[in-house]
């Protein structure tokens, strides 16, 4: 297996790559990040609204349009309703990155099996997994600054082919920039450029200088003409937007600077060798390159200052750090297929005991706690529930084994398989924790207002997901804490709880008639999760005379 996996590692982890992030792509609901670029590839076809881009027929220029154009292409191709079709692009980016992060690591490490351990980190990695099975931003951005970094390693490393690297690298740096902004600049490409200059130092820049002015000026081209555009042609929209984005770094979602010291574990499943692996006095005398592994863990901590510094912080902001956190992760990996088999220190042993034994338990467990807690909703599931048991409990049983004979590449591959198991099986059983009886579309709107014939209006706020669900753009009556009545004698207005008051107070001059709610909540009313921005009720205002 490990001959096959050295000869042919692409392959390989494009097949993992299909289990993971392409089975089941359709299965989960539309999130409110995947509903605003959806909506916007929606309008690009149905409006033409490809450069002055919009969200529900509003100026939407927050987020340069390159992965809402991919959206859009994938969308012509396969159908606008076809969710498969619209997170595609975001599965190939994954792919794309995962290509680049086996390169990058085969190139400074000269071991293509290091390369390829840590390229399956990263592949199942927990927020590399979300990212790529839905279609967001982020995954983009940093895909496409992945092969710009890759591009300048072979840039600063050798001194050949120099103006070819340079018109790449300049080509997929402005790709980032159009598909997030500075943020994976920031993030990622900021903190390999500290980790390089600090390990490998640049050297022989006089024979570099011009083709170093091709990659600036391709990458200020690529990225900056689209902004140009929006400023010449919609400035005013423009300039509003950009200066509420820029409030909202330092005002909105403001975290301390430590939050962000728990990134190891957005790794989800390797958790526990992401933090071994960053313990440098440990490991640095264990790894196989002391100086490759030395830029890793540089990269790594870079990365994560670099995000700290900035006040707004989320969760999902550490996508860009579990990259070199996978190459980094993969040394400790590497070092365990050489030499777990030896190691008698049971303070070695132990994270690698605990880990994966903590996974082979859930596996085991699964089918008796999966039943407990889902028997009474399995029906129309079983058969995906039974795979789901049947793979889990041989996977958990196998790596005991694994452990028991220290076989660490078989425990190994089969945690890969164990991710793998999941998002096959496992996805459409997550459907039956999901249940609303009260769950009503806005989708069902169309067909109320072809009865009716009355037009629907916002009364304030923005849903996406509802948006999204409608199949066309909601006017909003609020706009700048201004109110604007319609001009119908008779109309529909959805009203969320948060607007309830003003609404009253707006219309108490009016006729008034509570129609229905439309509850797009996968779980019912009361529970901790039914959030009230995902329900509306519908009124008709009949103006009296």
């Amino acid at each position: 297996m490990i001959k096959a996996l050295q000869n042919k590692p692409l392959l390989l982890l494009t097949l993992l790559w299909i289990f993971v992030f392409l089975v089941n792509l359709d299965v989960l609901v539309v999130n409110i990040m995947e509903a605003r670029n959806f909506i916007t590839a929606r309008e690009m076809i149905q409006d033409g609204h490809w450069l002055l881009t919009t969200l529900n027929a509003e100026p939407r220029y927050q987020k340069p349009p390159l992965p809402t154009w991919l959206t859009a292409f994938s969308a012509l191709l396969f159908g606008l309703k076809n969710i498969f079709a619209l997170r595609l692009p975001a599965a190939l980016s994954a792919l794309l990155l995962l290509f680049t992060t086996y390169k990058i690591g085969a190139f400074f490490s000269k071991n293509k099996h290091y390369a390829l351990l840590s390229s399956f980190v990263l592949m199942t990695s927990f927020y590399i997994v979300f990212a790529g099975r839905n279609g967001q931003w982020d995954i983009f951005t940093h895909a496409f600054m992945t092969v710009s970094i890759y591009q300048l390693f072979l840039f600063f490393s050798e001194n050949k082919k120099l103006y070819q690297r340079a018109l790449f690298a300049g080509l997929f740096f402005g790709f980032s920039f159009m598909s997030k902004g500075p943020v994976s600049l920031y993030a990622l490409w900021l903190p390999f450029l500290i980790a390089y200059g600090v390990v490998y130092k640049y050297r022989n820049f006089k024979t570099k200088w011009l083709p170093l002015l091709v990659f600036i000026l391709v990458s200020v081209v690529v990225s900056g003409w689209w902004h140009w555009y929006i400023y010449v042609y919609d400035a005013q929209a423009a300039l509003e937007i950009t200066q509420k984005e820029a409030s909202n770094w330092s005002s909105y979602n403001v975290k301390p600077f430590y939050y962000y010291w728990s990134f190891f574990t957005q790794s989800g499943i390797w958790t526990i060798p992401a933090f071994v692996s960053l313990l440098y006095p440990y490991l640095k005398n264990k790894v196989f390159n002391k100086k490759a592994y030395t830029f890793t863990l540089i990269w790594t901590l870079s990365s994560v200052v670099l995000l700290s510094l900035i006040p707004e912080k989320k969760a999902r902001y550490l996508l860009p750090v579990l990259i070199p956190l996978a190459l980094n992760t993969g040394f400790y990996i590497e070092y365990l297929f050489r030499k777990f088999k030896t190691i008698t220190n049971k303070r070695e042993t132990l994270p690698v005991y605990f880990n994966f034994m903590l996974i082979a338990f859930i596996g085991i467990s699964f089918p008796v706690a999966g039943y407990v807690f889902l028997h009474e909703k399995l029906s129309g599931y079983w058969l995906w529930f039974v795979a789901l048991s049947i793979s889990l409990f041989v996977i958990g049983i196998f790596i005991f084994k694994g452990l028991r004979t220290k076989n660490f590449s078989l425990v190994f591959y089969l945690t890969l398989v164990f991710i793998a198991s999941v998002t096959t099986f496992g996805l459409p059983v997550s459907k039956t924790i999901v249940n609303n009886p009260e769950y009503k579309s806005t989708a069902l709107l169309n067909d109320w207002q072809k009865e009716t014939r009355l037009k629907v209006y916002n009364f304030a706020g923005f849903t996406p997901e509802m948006i999204w669900a409608y199949g066309k753009p909601i006017p909003s009556l609020t706009r700048n804490e201004k109110i604007t009545i319609p001009d119908e004698t008779k109309f529909g207005v959805l009203v969320s709880e948060e607007s309830l008051q003003a609404f009253n107070k707006t219309f108490k001059n009016y006729n008034v008639t509570k129609i229905t709610r439309y509850d797009m909540n996968p779980n019912a009313p009361g529970t901790r999760t039914h959030r009230p921005r995902l329900w509306k009720d519908l009124y008709v205002i009949e103006k009296s005379f």
